[in-house]
């Protein structure tokens, strides 16, 4: 049984990816220190796949505190690495933070990976890497633009640094560009758990539907969209956890041809924001309080990709629609709602 070490494994899509890890029969440790996310999730992991996930509570940033993680598990055979900053308009306003926290974080793993010769490493980048681009859909050779935020700057770099180190290393390497991950595991068990005032729409729908928030405002209608609206590409948050699986497994079998090997997680279709919000009236039943605002820096206007290498290559197969994500995501918001003493995010447990 292999053992894959998952950084962030307390966040959003790092815990969907410990399910689906272990649902393929692989062993998993985390790290996760807990400064955006709450190591309760792994109560709701456990519920799923009826097993206990060891997490070490580790600043990634701090070189000898991640070297010991290592001299603990000499047996890892892969890391898939989620943990970083990543909200665009927080960047915007601290790059220098965001530039340290994604960028150190990420050099003290691949020390790590050169000293212990772990042979297989995932990293979690982002379609901001292709900035505005000039053509929709993307694909994997699109030219990236300038980026719009220092957090897609952070992606960039990121990947920059994992293509130069591909090239003087043993370890072969995999980048997962996202999109827009969205919804919550079918068991309601785990969802996306923002802290504070969420950044990402979807979040920003569910907790203004529910009422945790008087309404939700949308960032720009005068974009060159055909609503105005910026348009994104949405994924199911487990199907983008089994892409990570079968990253993995593209590894171990030997079938990356490349050191470091590129995908496009996306769905192939854009949404527009107001089309995802009248969509999840109409799945919920709730009509969604909102307003038009001005743009919001670091936006970008329109995203979304060409999937084909991703579905050919590594065998990836989407298997939820637009309304099956809003539809979870909103049955998350009502279960935080019941279980709010269980699943609510204190500020002791996260700073």
């Amino acid at each position: 049984m292999s053992k894959i070490l998952v950084t962030g494994g307390c966040g959003y899509i790092g815990s969907h990816t410990i399910v689906d890890l272990v649902e393929n029969g692989y062993e998993v440790i985390s790290v996760d220190n807990n400064s955006r996310s709450t190591s309760r999730i792994f109560e709701g992991i456990e519920k799923i796949t009826g097993k206990k996930i060891k997490n070490y509570k580790v600043d990634l940033c701090n070189f000898d505190d991640t070297f010991a993680i290592f001299q603990e598990n000499e047996d890892i055979t892969g890391i898939i690495h989620f943990a970083a900053f990543k909200a665009v308009g927080e960047s915007v306003e601290q790059p220098l933070m965001y530039f340290e926290n994604n960028l150190v974080s990420l050099i003290n793993l691949l020390k790590c990976v050169q000293e212990f010769n772990i042979p297989h490493f995932v990293f979690s980048s982002s379609c901001t890497v292709y900035g505005n681009p000039d053509k929709i859909p993307v694909t994997e050779t699109t030219p990236p633009k300038p980026a719009e935020s220092p957090y897609g700057y952070t992606k960039q770099m990121g990947e920059q640094i994992i293509n130069e180190f591909s090239k003087a290393n043993a370890a072969q390497c995999v980048l997962l560009r996202y999109f827009n991950p969205v919804g919550a595991h079918p068991s309601i068990m785990i969802g996306e758990l923002p802290i504070g005032k969420p950044a990402n729409l979807v979040p920003a729908i569910t907790q203004t539907a529910i009422g945790k928030l008087p309404l939700m405002q949308v960032y720009g209608d005068d974009y060159d969209t055909r609503d105005g609206s910026c348009v994104r590409d949405f994924i199911h948050v487990s199907d983008i956890a089994h892409a990570h699986t079968l990253a993995i497994q593209f590894l171990e079998q030997g079938k990356s041809t490349k050191r470091c090997e590129v995908f496009n997680l996306g769905s192939g279709n854009g949404f527009t924001v107001l089309e995802a919000i009248k969509t999840f009236e109409k799945v919920s039943g709730v009509h969604l309080n909102y307003v038009i605002g001005p743009r919001r820096p670091g936006d970008v206007i329109a995203i979304y990709a060409n999937n084909d290498f991703a579905v050919k290559t590594l065998g990836w197969k989407l298997k939820y629609s637009l309304e099956d994500m809003l539809l979870t995501a909103w049955k998350w918001e009502q279960r935080l709602k019941t279980d709010e003493k269980f699943y609510q995010s204190k500020p002791a447990d996260l700073n």
